[in-house]
């Protein structure tokens, strides 16, 4: 099978925005997509917490291109944030914004899958409610109709072969127990911390938009290095078609069953690949997580807010992955940590004073703020003293009185 490439695409220097992490970043190499589509206004990601971008090591710092010294220049893509790691070693070979906050889209379902699977049992029969077929109408979906009873295997395939979100929502209410879906949701946010994705934030169990809900390039590779741990996942992922059975006491019914595919034509065309996960949103654009295996080395691709065109998500990181298998290994600029680390600790801010303090009255000594120190103790000590001989000097008079 051949490699794909970007090669033949403009390149153009990404454009940061001007501040000190960004004067030092060295700009990926970015596709310039002519027109450019129409996408929502990008959310405000959470507060900068510098700590959190030095996780797997202080290299990936930045919103930058960060390589090993002497790599090869990876292919220019038309993502906003990727990276690339060993699922064994946990080694980062190479990434760009690997910290940077994006929007996930159904990536966000390999979470849910590293959450759940290990919790749930695959024979289990389950029955559709109607608050599970409660999503955005048009996005992705299995076809689960209302009353209808699937196994927990034919779950996990329709979720990761058809990306639904219907499927999505019957599994984040059975693995969340009384508190149904919203219980799933914080089980997938309570094991991201887990696994060290602390840029991670779930709102949906499905990766459909919500408000504050994002993650990163990096926090995306140590869920889907939790997920192909599994080896449950590692064989729903390669699956490349399921017949879904027959439903004939669903509504409507349906007697007869039908087909889905695999999305991720990846597992198709890139030898040695060994799954992943496409997603797309219109906020989100295209995201995509990939694995491939050659010689026994198995590294996965991240990336965040890529078009569709010249390549799609799966090409580039097609693209990537052929850059990182041509990497010699221990070629690295960081790690992927391992689950249960400790947590970055943010540096404590002093509390402000409602006067701020001038760097001139700290850094130097000031003659004048000591004299004028000087007389208001002086003062004050004589005062004090006045008041002192006035009391002594009326005690005295009443004892005189009293004799």
């Amino acid at each position: 099978m051949h490699a794909l490439t970007a090669a033949s695409v403009t390149v153009v220097a990404a454009v940061w925005p001007v501040s000190a992490a960004a004067a030092a970043a060295v700009p990926c190499p970015t596709v310039r997509v002519t027109p450019q589509p129409s996408r929502p206004p990008k959310p405000a990601p959470p507060p900068d917490v510098p700590e959190l971008k030095t996780v797997g090591g202080a290299a990936l710092a930045t919103p930058g291109l960060v390589l090993p010294a002497g790599a090869k220049r990876p292919p220019a893509i038309t993502a906003s944030s990727w990276l690339v790691a060993d699922l064994d070693t946990g080694e980062v070979l190479g990434a760009c914004g690997a910290h940077e906050y994006g929007t996930p889209a159904s990536v966000q379902k390999l979470l849910l899958s590293a959450t759940l699977i290990p919790r749930l049992d695959p024979a289990t029969q389950v029955r559709v409610t109607r608050e599970d077929l409660n999503f955005e109408r048009g996005s992705s979906a299995v076809g689960l109709l209302l009353d209808g009873v699937y196994s927990v295997e034919l779950l996990w395939l329709g979720l990761l072969l058809q990306s639904g979100n219907d499927a999505a929502n019957v599994l984040a209410r059975l693995g969340g127990g009384a508190e149904g879906a919203a219980g799933g949701v914080r089980a997938m946010n309570a094991e991201a911390r887990r696994l060290g994705a602390y840029q991670t934030t779930a709102v949906t169990p499905s990766g459909l938009d919500g408000k504050g809900q994002f993650t990163s390039a990096y926090d995306l590779a140590l869920i889907a290095r939790a997920c192909f741990a599994l080896p449950a996942f590692r064989r729903y992922t390669l699956v490349e078609r399921v017949q879904v059975p027959r439903q004939p006491r669903a509504k409507p019914p349906d007697p007869r069953g039908f087909q889905i595919q695999n999305e991720n034509q990846l597992i198709f065309a890139y030898d040695g690949a060994i799954g992943g996960k496409t997603g797309f949103t219109s906020l989100a654009r295209h995201t995509y997580v990939g694995a491939a295996d050659r010689g026994g080395r198995r590294l996965v691709v991240t990336l965040l807010g890529a078009e569709s065109r010249p390549l799609r998500g799966w090409q580039q990181g097609a693209a990537l992955l052929d850059w990182g298998f041509a990497q010699p290994s221990g070629a690295a600029v960081g790690r992927l940590v391992a689950p249960g680390e400790a947590a970055p600790t943010p540096t404590p801010t002093p509390a402000a004073r409602k006067t701020p303090v001038r760097a001139a009255e700290v850094a130097q000594p000031s003659p004048e703020r000591d004299r004028r120190s000087l007389v208001t103790a002086g003062v004050s000590a004589t005062i004090l003293l006045v008041l002192v001989l006035t009391l002594w000097t009326f005690r005295r008079r009443g004892v005189q009185g009293r004799q």
